[in-house]
């Protein structure tokens, strides 16, 4: 396995740091907490009595995450699981989340995340491809795990409520309705499972034993599809997380008071952009993160930031667009005027139109950046408050060396599409058990290959094309998806779109656009002449498709095939 690799030299100075926001450094210290467990201590003792996490309005304070953090670890470490262990979290976002996640880097253990919506395959292939020894799960989803125990190496079960570290009367009420009133609990039996409680009381009467960690050592094992195909297991060391972490807070320093800020998180935690965005930087940050559980409730989420007073948010395209289209938006942004500043995008392209009406809504611009799992995960992100849409995914963090190369590796000129390939201390040093796909990804120096299409402008700023695999190539012409859906979607008829490429006897392929109608008079021959006014003639769609809706993976991706059983369709996910 690759060692950690840490940034390159300095010289030369990329073009892109010539043009950074004025005070931020080039490259950062990467190495200011040796770890994650580090980085939580000193925030816990700094920031004791202010409020880390809010789920359901009940405040978890950072004296109390770190008590309940040392629990769960001393608790694992009484099971008799041993440092670099794996260890699973199967939960949506609950004030859980985060005392499992942290209670299992300060016992010296390996997180291994797993999407709670996963079905019984799925699960299984990640459990027993990352060897964990203990799953952590929301009683919810147990029949899953009941389905694929058998088939794993996992030992250790615990189990948890929806309302478990709400006040006492509220959890019982909680877990009163969701599991006999909302009948959201499906029966199961784990034989040997211990509750959630019962694990923190268990810990609780042993003193901490917490292992010193080094930037080295492996913090999480986070699958994804990747750049090569079958989910893997990325390894992120505490290292690579905590250098995106201060390369993040490098970028948005001028922007976030310690202490201060309070940040709604309605993305899952168990995917890396809300993980490193909202819990990790905010923490280092002294932050409150007010937990959504279920973004899809709208009405539950709308009443949530209403009556909140928050001054960031992270979503995806899919989930602004939302908000914008929710009758009580408005009311949210009269609520919370003159307190919002910092709207960040990522996990997928941000729509042109979304980013203006919501600069118009909130009177805040989207901030887009750009990153993947391998990358812990943010490579670039566009300055904050920028005043207008620019569709770019902005520059390279601090500490950070971003090239255009063409298909034999070799560097490109500004303003030539190719590969976005990525260099810097938050890249991951492989994937989990797989070297050979570890090596078609990483390269001498640590560069790797992201699979992504894009072009780098002369201030080093990054446009992002599409996937490499995503690109239609029309009688030799290269066309990107992103490139037609931005135009359709200008049409006012047009509430949601997708270009993929498909065979064509003439021209090898063709595009054939899939149109979600906002006008339900809207015709083919409608979005056809709209494509044509803006698009030259081989990036002009052959064929319209209308559906009533695009299915949409958990970040809001759009899935070109039906999900399987079991799978969400829209961001989030429900109980």
């Amino acid at each position: 396995m690759p060692e950690y690799v840490k940034a390159a030299s300095p010289e030369p100075r990329p073009i892109w740091v010539e043009h950074y926001p004025a005070g931020v450094p080039a490259e950062v210290d990467v190495r200011h907490f040796a770890s994650l467990a580090d980085m939580l201590a000193h925030s816990c003792r700094r920031y004791a009595t202010r409020a880390a996490f809010t789920n359901m309005r009940a405040v978890l304070t950072y004296a109390e995450l770190d008590r309940l953090t040392r629990d769960f670890a001393s608790y694992l470490k009484r099971l008799g699981l041993n440092r670099g262990d794996r260890v699973a979290i199967m939960l949506p976002n609950l004030l859980q989340y985060p005392v499992v996640f942290f209670g299992i880097l300060r016992a010296g253990m390996v997180v291994v995340n797993v999407n709670p919506l996963y079905t019984a395959p799925e699960l299984r292939h990640q459990l027993a491809d990352s060897g964990a020894a203990a799953i952590v799960v929301l009683e919810n989803f147990a029949p899953t795990l009941q389905a694929v125990l058998g088939a794993t190496a996992v030992r250790h079960v615990v189990t948890t409520q929806v309302g478990d570290l709400l006040p006492p009367l509220r959890a019982r009420l909680v877990n009163f309705l969701v599991k006999w009133v909302q009948r959201r609990v499906p029966p199961w039996r784990l034989p040997g499972s211990v509750s959630f409680h019962a694990a923190l009381r268990r810990g609780r009467r042993h003193p901490p034993d917490e292992p010193a960690l080094c930037p080295k050592d492996v913090a999480l094992l986070q699958y994804t599809g990747g750049t090569t195909g079958i989910p893997k297991g990325a390894i992120l060391t505490h290292g690579n997380l905590v250098a995106n972490v201060e390369q993040i807070s490098a970028w948005l320093g001028a922007t976030l008071e310690a202490g201060k800020e309070v940040v709604v998180t309605p993305l899952p935690l168990h995917h890396i952009f809300a993980l490193t965005a909202n819990l990790l930087t905010f923490v280092r940050w002294g932050g409150n993160n007010v937990l959504v559980t279920d973004p899809r409730d709208l009405r539950t989420l709308l009443r949530t930031l209403r009556t909140t007073r928050f001054s960031a948010i992270s979503g995806v395209n899919t989930l602004f667009r939302l908000l914008l289209d929710a009758p009580g938006f408005a009311e949210v942004c009269r609520a919370n005027a003159g307190n919002l500043k910092l709207a960040v995008a990522g996990g997928m392209a941000v729509q042109r139109e979304v980013a203006l009406h919501w600069h118009q809504a909130t009177g805040i611009p989207l901030t887009e950046g750009y990153g993947l799992t391998e990358a812990a995960p943010v490579v670039c992100i566009n300055p904050v408050g920028g005043v207008a849409f620019s569709g770019a995914i902005g520059m390279p963090l601090p500490s950070t060396r971003v090239a255009i190369r063409d298909e034999t590796g070799h560097d490109l000129p500004p303003g030539q599409a190719g590969e976005i390939c990525v260099q810097g201390p938050q890249v991951m040093p492989g994937y989990w058990n797989m070297p050979e796909e570890t090596a078609c990804v990483l390269g001498l120096g640590g560069w790797m290959r992201t699979g992504d299409m894009g072009v780098m402008d002369a201030r080093g700023s990054i446009r992002f094309l599409a996937r490499c695999k995503e690109v239609i190539v029309v009688s030799g012409f290269k066309v990107y998806p992103k490139e037609v859906e931005d135009v359709a979607m200008q049409h006012p008829g047009i509430r949601d779109a997708c270009a993929i490429g498909v065979p064509d006897e003439r021209s090898g392929e063709a595009v054939r656009l899939l149109v979600v109608r906002r006008d339900p008079a809207l015709s083919a021959e409608a979005v056809l002449a709209h494509c044509r006014a803006q698009l030259t003639s081989y990036k002009v769609p052959h064929y319209v498709e209308f559906r009533p809706s695009l299915a949409r993976s958990a970040l809001g991706k759009v899935l070109l095939r039906p999900p399987t059983e079991g799978q969400a369709t829209t961001i989030g996910m429900c109980l």
